[in-house]
């Protein structure tokens, strides 16, 4: 009998004008999405890979580190660069919002433009990709689908003979969910497969280890998203009469989960916890720099001319013009602890605002992203963005890599560059190689978004068990 029901409801769906909407909208725009979002991934490698070659082959003169060039503590030494992932194809997440590259200063880390500051009027309308288009079109077609699947029937009164003939309740309602979610997801992985193709017949690496579990995670999680729909949907069908109200409301839901609460998480974070700008906190460092920059000369200025009064007649003198080696080395000699005390003094200050920047940053997001999780759009959009390495993991890794690099940097290379010494003498040599990006695996990645799948399985769980216990009870 289900399989009966089933194949009814599939035939009435496919008979519709919704599933020809449907069939244009899997045709255009997933294969089409999927084959612009590659051409723009190879254009973005091909940028990284001349920035990454224009680093590597710059002439001796132009080294930041060389003596003459050191006085400045904003030069950037080195930049870690950030990569293109390839599964930005799928969903571009905040990777063209990340800074291009880390610029490593003795000042701090300074972030470079981002592609979005540089990108064309067209990104003001948003990204169009496959974790757009299954978030936003695809789950407005699942509630489409679904509205009237309980109000048509008791509108055309087929409802009550099909019940009057002993037709189980949950029977019944089973039909209508496996039915239509059927006629649905099958134009939608065909497209999804085709698009694929397409991908692979240009280049793509699919099926690269790294990549094709990814993509398959993607899609099942995509399919998840969708069933949380069908339930809502469902649920709007069991709770109203007439097909022209449950369309209103189904609509009227769908722009509150898809487009404004998830928004509205995170202004609600900028409201209850500001943080400042990592632009801010890096200017603030570099103005503690220039007093400590400011008091040493002050010392050396008094230490200098102290010297010079003491300095016996018949020793070399330092004139306005010339210095000899003695003084100066005793010179640096002095100003030695001096600089160390002021050195320890600029890493305490600038530990502690890059920890105050840090946990404002974290706390914020932590609230924006906890606020926006009340609807499974916000969850489905954190685990497909990880699963494509283009979200909130991608951007902690980098960050945490740069900090790392910095580090590194500072004890090999910045620790040795004098701010109070009157003429430089130690050689410094050059800096090491930016480390990679490290990419967790899917194993990895699930388990740091093990809420959001949960989340998304208890919305579908829930509407499901909502509609049934809705049905069950309703007077027909």
């Amino acid at each position: 009998m289900l399989i009966t029901l089933i194949r009814k409801e599939m035939m009435h769906h496919i008979l519709g004008a919704r599933f020809i909407a449907l069939l244009l909208m899997c045709v255009l725009l997933i294969p089409l999405n999927l084959h612009i979002n590659y051409h723009r991934y190879l254009q973005r490698q091909v940028d990284y890979q001349e920035t990454v070659k224009d680093e590597n082959s710059k002439a001796p003169a132009e080294q930041p580190w060389l003596q003459k060039q050191r006085t400045d503590p904003n030069l950037e030494v080195s930049k870690l660069i950030l990569k293109p992932t390839p599964l930005s194809v799928f969903g571009t997440g905040l990777e063209s919002a990340l800074p291009s590259y880390l610029g490593m200063t003795r000042n701090g880390i300074q972030r470079g433009e981002a592609a979005l500051s540089t990108a064309p009027i067209a990104f003001l309308l948003g990204h169009l990709d496959f974790v757009f288009v299954v978030s936003t079109v695809f789950s407005l077609l699942a509630l489409l689908f679904t509205f009237d699947a309980v109000t048509g029937e008791k509108e055309t009164g087929t409802l009550r003979i099909n019940l009057a003939n002993a037709l189980p309740r949950d029977i019944f309602l089973w039909s209508k969910l496996i039915g239509g979610y059927l006629v649905f997801i099958v134009p939608f992985l065909v497209s999804l497969i085709t698009g694929l193709l397409v991908l692979v017949w240009q280049g793509f690496p699919l099926s690269e280890p790294n990549i094709f579990p990814r993509v398959l995670c993607l899609i099942g999680i995509s399919l998840l998203y969708i069933a949380v729909f069908f339930g809502i949907g469902a649920v709007i069908s069991i709770y109203f009469d007439n097909s022209k109200t449950a369309l209103i409301v189904a609509f009227t839901v769908w722009v509150f989960a898809v487009l404004i609460l998830p928004r509205v998480g995170f202004l609600a974070a900028q409201i209850v916890a500001p943080t400042s700008t990592a632009e801010s906190v890096y200017r603030e460092k570099g103005a503690r720099r220039s007093e400590l920059r400011a008091t040493l000369e002050v010392e050396r200025n008094k230490i200098m001319g102290k010297m010079i009064q003491e300095s016996k007649p018949g020793e070399k003198m330092t004139g306005f013009f010339r210095l000899d080696e003695a003084f100066v080395a005793k010179m640096n000699e002095k100003m030695r602890p001096l600089e160390a005390a002021a050195r320890s003094k600029y890493r305490d200050l600038a530990t502690q605002l890059d920890r105050r920047y840090e946990r404002e940053r974290k706390r914020q997001d932590k609230i924006g992203i906890n606020f926006s999780r009340i609807t499974p759009t916000s969850s489905f959009i954190f685990l497909a963005t990880d699963a494509t390495q283009t979200g909130q993991m991608k951007r902690d890794i980098y960050f945490q890599t740069g900090t790392r690099y910095y580090e590194v940097l500072d004890a090999e290379m910045f620790s040795k560059m004098s701010d109070a010494a009157l003429i430089e003498t130690e050689e410094i040599s050059s800096p090491p190689s930016p480390p990679p990006l490290a990419a967790l695996t899917l194993e990895e990645m699930l388990q740091h978004a093990a809420l959001d799948l949960l989340l998304l399985c208890f919305f579908t769980g829930g509407f499901t068990s909502v509609a049934f216990l809705k049905f069950f009870r309703s007077d027909i």
